[in-house]
């Protein structure tokens, strides 16, 4: 029975909107505008322990539409899961987190996002795929380089590519 009790446990508890936010400082004069607008995306994804084997995941999105130089619509949303993950191994953990729940969150959000920008009277904006596992990659990365400059100092690497002693 004991090994029983040792199996892997990952489980949805809830997914919920945490936060939708819809600017657009300059309507009704930009409905006028005969140019589409230029989008700019930006992704976040967060995790904290809830107790102990209860995680929150959230993927935040914030979309920004200009017209030339004018803001014609700013959408921010904040997607958030609860996730049973019990008798999982450390090195498992963070990967999960980072990766398994907000590819089951993003979806969702997807989904709020588009709704909301249909509502504000623009066309719809339809946020492409994520490759989480690349993202949480390049933040692991950029995380590694952020403490290497803190370790090294100024941070000046030689011409051999060794960190500079002081």
């Amino acid at each position: 029975m004991s090994d029983q009790n040792q199996q892997p446990i990952f489980q949805i508890q809830r997914i919920y909107l945490k936060d939708l936010s819809l600017e657009q400082p300059n309507s009704p004069a930009i409905f006028l505008e005969q140019e589409s607008p230029n989008i700019e995306v930006a992704v976040d994804v967060g995790a904290e322990a809830l107790a102990e084997t209860i995680y929150e995941s959230t993927v935040t999105i914030t979309v920004t539409a200009k017209i030339k130089d004018r803001v014609a619509f700013l959408v921010e949303g904040k997607q958030a899961g609860i996730f049973e993950a019990a008798n999982i191994p450390a090195e498992q953990l963070d990967p999960l987190l980072g990766i398994g729940c907000p590819n089951i969150i993003y979806p969702y959000l997807r989904a709020n996002i588009a709704d909301m920008v249909t509502r504000a009277g623009f066309p719809p904006v339809h946020l492409a795929e994520i490759n989480f596992e690349a993202f949480y990659q390049q933040r692991l990365q950029a995380l590694a380089e952020q403490q290497q400059q803190e370790a090294g100092g100024a941070g000046l690497v030689m011409p051999d590519g060794t960190a500079a002693k002081h």
